[in-house]
């Protein structure tokens, strides 16, 4: 496959490690993971690589925060609510406050915010039969792969691995065909 005939992918999530996790690595962990997976997105030309936990928030009293980078032409973002059902309902009651009506459009830009565009590309860390609950909205017209790796060694060559898989990908968006 070509770059030219290779889908371009704007928007990719990684879905790995737990909450607790999370909280462990360092701020300066943390900036190398966001440099490193950001540099792999923008190379890719994706505008948005955003990272949740596998998992929900449990409650605690150091509560985690989102982080945000930009790297080249990609924002990265590390997302740390990872049930997907509390950021639906708190998104329908942001776009309900703001406009009085909840569409699905509405509800849409909400959820991937600050992303423009639904994710292409979803990276779930961890064998291919369980789904995380971080993901609700973001599967409809997502490709999806799985790398059963621990959050703790993600490196960026699996994202690289990851969108060479997506870029053979045949995208049917939903279709049977």
């Amino acid at each position: 496959m070509t770059a030219e005939s290779a889908p371009r992918v704007r928007h990719i999530i990684v879905v790995g490690g737990t909450p607790a996790s999370w909280q462990d690595l360092s701020d300066q962990s943390w900036d190398a993971v966001l440099d490193d997976l950001g540099k792999v997105a923008d190379h890719a030309g994706a505008n948005w690589l955003t990272m949740r936990p596998y998992g929900p928030l449990p409650a605690s009293p150091s509560p985690l925060v989102t982080r945000e980078v930009e790297v080249g032409g990609c924002r990265v973002v590390a997302d740390p609510v990872g049930d997907g059902r509390e950021r639906l309902a708190a998104a329908a009651r942001a776009v309900l406050a703001a406009t009085g009506a909840i569409t699905a459009e509405r509800l849409d830009a909400h959820l991937n915010r600050p992303a423009e565009a639904d994710p292409d590309l979803v990276v779930v860390l961890g064998p291919p039969n369980a789904l995380p609950p971080s993901l609700v909205w973001e599967l409809a017209y997502s490709e999806l792969v799985f790398i059963d790796v621990p959050w703790e060694q993600l490196a960026a060559q699996h994202v690289e691995d990851a969108l060479a898989t997506f870029a053979r990908r045949h995208r049917r968006f939903g279709g049977i065909d």
